[in-house]
């Protein structure tokens, strides 16, 4: 049976220039018909026919009253919700999403190689990858540490990069449950190439089948 994404890419902060290269990407990875939107009133609309909603590096407020709403009616009685790097750069001002997605962006160094501990080597979206990556992002540093808050997939090793601030327990993937729904989240995604990566895009893929309730 064909599963339907809701793949929402709306910004009113930075940009990324990675976000067409991101969608299309995303349409490839597996037995899904992709809605993708940066309209708003979209999310305003009833959501339960969508398996996943994928906010695909949003960043900024990008969501009406009345879709937030929407967005955590649907959440909150079992739908699914994949974030997808800038992700966690988005709606600062609902506290209910940072609950959701688990923690918020504060800074990052600059784009340089990096290594990526896999904790859960049994998860859909790691499963596949080496117990340690090596990958080239951002490297996002949060706001707070999730780990009391989520299950933690993935935590950047900051002895392999420059310019991390927040120590040797860092988390970068995680999953977690928010009512009847599932939330996955990774902080990696900020280059085009990122969705060339075959790895990367077992890691989505694992990751949106995990929040749809399609993978366990």
């Amino acid at each position: 049976m064909t599963t339907r994404l809701l793949v929402y890419t709306r910004t009113t902060a930075y940009r990324h220039d990675s976000i067409p290269d991101a969608v299309t990407a995303v349409r490839t990875l597996g037995d899904f018909t992709v809605d993708h939107t940066e309209d708003p009133a979209a999310l305003e609309a009833p959501l339960d026919g969508y398996a996943t909603v994928v906010f695909l590096s949003t960043s900024g407020e990008v969501l009406t009253p009345a879709g937030r709403e929407r967005l955590a009616e649907y959440v909150e009685s079992g739908g699914g919700f994949a974030g997808v790097h800038a992700a966690a750069c988005t709606e600062y001002d609902w506290p209910y999403y940072g609950e959701l997605l688990g923690a918020r962006f504060d800074r990052h160094p600059a784009l340089q190689p990096g290594k990526a501990l896999v904790e859960d080597r049994d998860h859909p979206a790691t499963r596949h990858l080496p117990a340690v990556w090596d990958f080239t992002d951002e490297w996002y540093d949060f706001r707070t540490n999730p780990r009391d808050r989520v299950h933690v997939l993935a935590t950047a090793d900051e002895s392999s990069y420059e310019g991390g601030t927040m120590g040797a327990d860092h988390p970068l993937v995680w999953c977690r449950e928010q009512g009847a729904g599932r939330v996955f989240y990774t902080a990696l995604g900020h280059t085009s190439a990122a969705y060339r990566d075959a790895d990367f895009l077992a890691h989505l893929r694992g990751g949106i089948n995990w929040a749809a309730g399609l993978e366990n």
